[in-house]
């Protein structure tokens, strides 16, 4: 036997060797870590959608190629799959790194100690040892392969190169176009989109957000509605300011200071009440005369009110807008809450309003739905979150003749705060998805981020608890996410793939 023969066969049994070695481990790996495996594939940017198959078929896949390169008979079959499979894990990486917005992991074993670029040139590596494998069997000419000609021989990888990389190429488009418009419960975690930069206790959990401007938040107090406080991102100017205020007939319980440069409205939905003033100098001295009573407000602009009131039919929950000009008008839109159960519980939410985009926001606590809505409360479109929950999961006792409600179970609560910044709309969601981590759930509150201008599902990050406190109300800007967490308010400045998503801000149609 000539000594290139012998070499030929030897590289080829290397070759084999290496493959068979590679497969068997990684496929090991990844079984036995296999529920961190599937909840890594969960965050791939291309195969989100189809983990729960892909984390069972890959390592399947690599034992039963591990076991035709085995076999000697079906090695050529082993060694196409074999280059099959390495063309799409390089294809995968190079997509994930020039065309993902994020870099996950999906990696097991020692392959995990990699760094992405460095994946990439092993696995280039590995897919052409199987051409050279290839081209090797081919010479023994005892096998379809090697009585084919050259140029077929070619050819024939070739195609197994394009089936390949298309492969991948389709799976990236549906995956994405399936996660963004028909979302399967599938939550995104892109690495670190915000970062915490400063925190202080403010020694009391009665503060909410009432505003922002000029880099400056504002803080109002449900126990002390006649004082803001307010702070720059740093947290090294912090001042508390009184509302002037001259009326002692208004009965206040509910009193309520929301700011929107350049003013700012002191409201009690109880009483009702809207009152307004100029942050330059903090005197409530206008009245918006003609106010409905109301459960929920956000300020449009200067006169006018998108509200909450039970003024509907049995007292069920409607959403309405008020004017106060020279001739008050309210207008009601019974149409836009849908009733489940009650009217009332059922259709409990926050209400938020974006300027930019001239629409107020509807989030159901209890189903994943959202509502938008022009400031005239004019229908745009009616949402959904990522969850499942379609139906509300509450039960409803009524007492005294049927004149009083109450809740007779814990109510499952899909959706918990809100808040809207330009086009996006941040979601503190209390529903684990799919392939997700019950460890991350027990640290820290989940916040689903979704574009109101396609209306489609972008991300999800967490905010760590403080203390085991959890979050109980947050408020975005075009920078930094605020987070009030027990008495603790933490400040998140918010990282470039956040940023970018706020870019556009035209309203559109989704």
């Amino acid at each position: 036997m000539r000594l290139n023969t012998r070499l030929r066969i030897v590289l080829l049994e290397l070759i084999c060797l290496l493959y068979i070695l590679l497969f068997v481990y990684a496929a090991v790996s990844k079984l036995l870590d296999f529920e961190n495996f599937q909840i890594q594939l969960g965050q791939s940017p291309l195969l989100s959608t189809f983990a729960g198959w892909v984390s069972w078929g890959v390592p399947i896949v690599e034992l039963v190629i591990a076991l035709l390169l085995l076999v000697p008979r079906f090695r050529l079959v082993g060694l196409f799959a074999a280059f099959s499979l390495m063309t799409m894990f390089t294809s995968y990486i190079f997509i994930i790194l020039n065309y993902s917005s994020f870099v996950p992991c999906s990696c097991g074993g020692i392959l995990e100690k990699m760094g992405w670029s460095e994946h990439l040139v092993f696995n280039i590596f590995f897919a052409m040892l199987a051409i050279l494998g290839l081209s090797l069997s081919g010479q023994q000419g005892k096998n379809w392969i090697g009585r084919m000609r050259p140029l077929s021989h070619f050819a024939t990888i070739f195609v197994t190169l394009l089936f390949s990389v298309g492969s991948v190429i389709v799976l990236f488009l549906s995956s994405e176009e399936i996660m963004h418009h028909e979302n399967p419960f599938i939550r995104r975690y892109p690495q670190h989109p915000i970062a915490l930069t400063h925190s202080v206790d403010l020694k009391f959990n009665s503060y909410y957000f009432a505003g922002y401007t000029n880099d400056r938040i504002y803080l109002g107090n449900y126990t002390d509605p006649l004082h803001v406080l307010h702070m720059d991102t740093t947290l090294q100017h912090r001042q508390t300011l009184k509302i002037a205020f001259d009326r002692t007939d208004i009965p206040f319980r509910m009193a309520k200071v929301l700011i929107r440069a350049p003013y700012f409205y002191l409201m009690d939905g109880t009483v009702p009440c809207v009152f307004r003033g100029n942050i330059h100098n903090w005197k409530a001295s206008i009245e918006l005369k003609g106010s409905p009573y109301f459960t929920l407000a956000e300020p449009i602009d200067s006169s006018t009110i998108a509200f909450r009131n039970n003024s509907g039919k049995k007292g069920e929950h409607v959403l309405g807008v008020f004017t106060s000009n020279r001739l008050s008008k309210v207008h009601y839109t019974p149409q836009l809450l849908q009733k489940q159960i009650d009217g009332i519980f059922d259709t409990d939410g926050t209400l938020q309003y974006s300027k930019e985009l001239s629409s107020m926001v509807y989030v159901y606590f209890y189903r994943n739905e959202f509502i938008v809505a022009d400031k005239k409360a004019t229908l745009d479109y009616r949402g959904k979150t990522i969850d499942t929950i379609a139906h509300a999961k509450i039960k409803v006792a009524y007492l005294k003749g049927q004149t009083v409600r109450k809740m007779t179970a814990p109510p499952l609560t899909v959706n918990a705060h809100t808040a809207v910044c330009n086009n996006l709309l941040f979601v503190h969601s209390k529903v684990p998805g799919r392939y997700e981590n019950s460890t991350l759930w027990k640290q820290a509150s989940i916040i689903d981020v979704y574009d109101l201008n396609k209306n489609v599902y972008v991300m999800s990050f967490s905010v760590y608890k403080i203390d085991n406190k959890e979050l109980h109300s947050l408020f975005v800007t075009s920078t930094h996410l605020y987070a009030l967490i027990g008495t603790e308010l933490a400040i998140y400045e918010l990282k470039a793939m956040l940023k970018n998503e706020t870019k556009s801000v035209g309203r559109k149609k989704p």
